[in-house]
């Protein structure tokens, strides 16, 4: 085993040669419970989390109270969303290690998944008063207050973990997020730069390496700028009203660099010299700068009060519309609102801001005068989840090929009616009516506390939030109260 170096072997992330000498030692020593869970690391990190859950039992039947094994195959666990095991699995870690601060910030997370807020709560306090100062803890604690709306305390232990560890991203990150969502954007934008740290557990953006140096305010007189995406679909429509003010600041050339479904969107957006899909990126011309696209609000200082909202910024090919219209024209006379009622399965907060399927929004059918389409399907692949029989539906994701197909239809609609997804982005950039359904858990950002309008989208949006976590009808009554006093 020593000759094989494997400790070195997986610290230099030689993953492959360190799981040949797990291997071969553990053939050697089967009963080693050590080697059972250093393997079982190298293996969720490897991305073979089902196989690491299965060399962690086996540390774990080798040494019953091994309790880093306990508490790794709670991490798993918990990653998979078995909560109840992991809560199982790190209460046995505490019973042969009963003040570890890490077992004790783990179960408070597991607690807190679970929305048993007071158990998180008991956990958290439980590890820091093992360790004082536990930036994680002071983190985790923050965000189980944000999720009870309780802001001001949010906002303390977000500071106080960043006090205890100034290098912590996540706790950085989410004080941005909080400030953002209280308008607070200018105290905001800096903190959310830790979004691309790459100490970050979940890195939000990644830093390209394009061969020239990130700008970071320089001035830009006669300078060659590159804007690269970041986020998802949604953040580069909302942020490509930007780039004026980048040609306004002096720079001689702005090149957009964009995910190539929203290149026939994005070609003609006002402030782009030039506009480069994703896929062809890697053969950009040398620019003088490089700057990620949700870092443009920071470096304009923006404020509520200054925030570029002209609408429209951005429009439909009409060769695409007339296409669209004609499909649409299959529909009866009366009011066309489309629907959206799934994002991307992707997205962190995907559980909580999606609908089940399309019966949730049935109510929506009673109101009369009104033809629904499903714009469902398009960048993500995914398939509709079909709600009852009975609802007429005009389906037209399945033939949309990229955002130029979205907007297309989108601009040939009265309203559209989604979840939190780029489809409310495709339409506010458009200047077209969105209603916009929200969920109680971990809004977005963008949307503000308690606003039932959004200064990004003035006019435009308008949003209706869940009153508790998980009940959408309360939401879609209201949103089919309004329908029927707009339709008639």
């Amino acid at each position: 085993l020593q000759g094989c170096g494997v400790g070195l072997l997986h610290r230099l992330g030689r993953r492959a040669e360190a799981a040949e000498c797990y291997r071969a030692a553990l053939l050697l020593r089967p009963d080693n419970a050590e080697l059972h869970n250093n393997f079982a690391v190298l293996l969720a990190r490897s991305g073979q989390p089902e196989a690491a859950e299965r060399e962690y039992l086996q540390a774990v039947a080798c040494r019953p109270g091994y309790a880093d094994a306990w508490h790794n195959l709670g991490l798993s666990y918990t990653q998979s969303g078995r909560y109840a095991e992991a809560e199982a699995a790190l209460r046995t870690s505490l019973r042969w290690r009963a003040h570890d601060p890490e077992v004790w910030n783990s179960l408070g997370n597991v607690y807190q998944y679970m929305q048993r807020d007071d158990d998180a709560e008991a956990a958290y306090r439980r590890a820091l008063a093992a360790r004082p100062g536990l930036a994680k803890t002071l983190n985790n604690l923050g965000t189980l207050r944000q999720r009870q709306g309780r802001a001001g305390e949010a906002e303390d232990a977000y500071r106080q973990a960043i006090a205890a560890d100034p290098g912590y991203p996540e706790a950085r990150w989410n004080l941005g997020f909080l400030l953002l969502a209280q308008g607070r954007l200018a105290e905001g934008w800096p903190w959310m730069e830790a979004r691309h740290d790459p100490a970050l557990a979940r890195p939000i953006a990644v830093r390209p390496a394009p061969g020239f140096p990130q700008w970071n305010g320089e001035a830009l007189d006669g300078k060659a700028i590159a804007v690269w995406p970041e986020q998802g679909f949604g953040d580069q429509i909302q942020f490509v009203r930007y780039l004026p003010l980048l040609k306004a600041a002096g720079a001689r050339t702005v090149t957009l660099i964009c995910h190539d479904a929203l290149l026939p969107l994005l070609r003609g957006a006002a402030g782009a010299d030039r506009v480069v899909p994703m896929s062809e990126a890697g053969h950009l011309a040398p620019h003088d700068f490089w700057v990620f696209m949700l870092s443009l609000p920071m470096h304009a200082e923006t404020t509520l009060a200054t925030i570029p909202a002209t609408l429209p910024y951005l429009a439909a090919d009409p060769a695409r519309r007339a296409y669209w219209r004609a499909r649409l024209d299959m529909l009866p006379a009366g009011m066309r609102v489309g629907l959206v009622w799934r994002g991307f399965g992707g997205h962190v907060n995907d559980a909580n801001r999606s609908l089940p399927d399309l019966s949730v929004l049935a109510p929506l059918w009673s109101v009369p005068g009104v033809a629904f389409v499903s714009l469902q399907r398009g960048m993500d692949g995914e398939p509709r989840r079909a709600g009852p029989d009975g609802l007429e539906l005009l389906e037209l994701g399945a033939g949309i090929a990229d955002f130029g197909d979205t907007a297309a239809i989108v601009a040939e609609l009265d309203l559209v009616i989604c979840v939190d997804t780029a489809v409310a982005h495709v339409a506010g950039a458009l200047g077209k009516r969105c209603w916009v359904l929200l969920p109680a858990i971990h809004p977005d950002w963008r949307w503000m506390e308690e606003r039932v309008d959004s200064p990004w989208y003035p006019g435009v949006l308008r949003l209706y939030r869940q009153r508790h976590a998980g009940a959408w009808d309360d939401v879609v009554a209201r949103v089919a109260h309004d329908l029927a006093v707009i339709a008639y």
